[in-house]
């Protein structure tokens, strides 16, 4: 194997990390705000949204695990067949995914109240 083709698969190892980090935050996030309802006061009002939106971004952040898996198996097999051409379609939509997701998350904190029972909530 020539050392081109060794720093490839090793560019692809990376890459496939890096996705599953971005994977393991996604579903930390998702499960931090589907809890945030049990450390927030029972008398603040809010939309109740919060633990669908958590849901949704473990599932995306379980999609991620699987996409990039698969990806990077992809990747493996084109590099071996010298066949490889990069795609951004998969960045496009994963991108939009997350963005839709940040705008959730920044949604359900501005739409909580900024105090409670005389104290501010951080």
């Amino acid at each position: 194997m020539s050392s081109s083709r060794i720093r490839d698969h090793l560019a692809n190892e990376r890459t496939y990390l890096a996705w599953m980090r971005t994977a393991i935050a996604l579903i930390g996030f998702g499960v931090l705000i589907a809890r945030l309802r049990y450390l927030i006061s029972p008398d603040v009002p809010g939309t109740g949204y919060g633990w669908a939106l958590g849901l949704m971004l473990a599932c995306i952040g379980l999609l991620t695990v699987l996409l990039s898996t698969w990806h990077y198996f992809s990747v493996q097999r084109a590099i071996e067949r010298d066949t490889y051409e990069p795609s951004s379609r998969w960045i496009l939509l994963f991108s939009l995914v997350v963005t839709l997701m940040g705008t959730g998350v920044l949604y359900v904190l501005v739409s909580m109240p900024s105090t409670v029972k005389g104290g501010l909530m951080f």
